[in-house]
């Protein structure tokens, strides 16, 4: 007999970059960038207002009442085009499908507001997150951030517009 498992019930929430779960989850991110790549952007050196909306979002991700085990957010880099920063999930929360549903809600935030490209940066070594931007329809750029070393950063762009419906005849 198969018993089937139920799906865990993960909530994702929109918060202040400022609110101390997004601060924790951040400096987690920046704690394993430090690690892997010996150096990483200060997620404290990030203006808090540029994740703020209109012209952002922040989100966290936890299941049921517990903690807060992912976020990730966009800020409006032109009217058009909208960057993904900060995305990260926990060590014991990786393998469930997080990243792509926070990805996701992201997207379509932005593109609910007018943004139609999304430009985000990820580790050469950061496989993981690089196969499911691919899967998803990111494709590599050229580094759009000065100074970024291309032994090390990799780029992505995607083109994202809203859903046409069905034709029916």
């Amino acid at each position: 007999m198969t018993l089937l498992q139920a799906t865990p019930q993960w909530t994702l929430t929109a918060v202040s970059y400022r609110a101390a779960d997004a601060r924790t989850l951040t400096r987690a991110l920046h704690q394993e960038q430090l690690a892997t790549y010996g150096s990483a952007d200060d997620p404290e050196a990030t203006d808090c207002a540029e994740f703020d909306a209109p012209n952002g979002q922040f989100l966290l991700a936890r299941l049921a009442d517990g903690p807060p085990l992912a976020c990730g957010g966009w800020r409006a880099l032109s009217p058009t085009t909208a960057e993904i920063k900060r995305m990260y999930v926990a060590p014991a929360a990786r393998g469930q499908g997080l990243g792509r549903r926070i990805l996701a809600a992201l997207e379509q935030d932005a593109l609910g507001r007018g943004h139609t490209e999304v430009l985000l940066e990820t580790g050469v070594h950061n496989t993981a997150a690089l196969a499911l931007y691919t899967a998803v329809g990111y494709t590599p750029v050229r580094s759009y951030v000065p100074g970024r070393n291309p032994d090390i950063n990799r780029a992505l762009k995607k083109v994202i517009l809203q859903p046409t419906g069905c034709v029916h005849s």
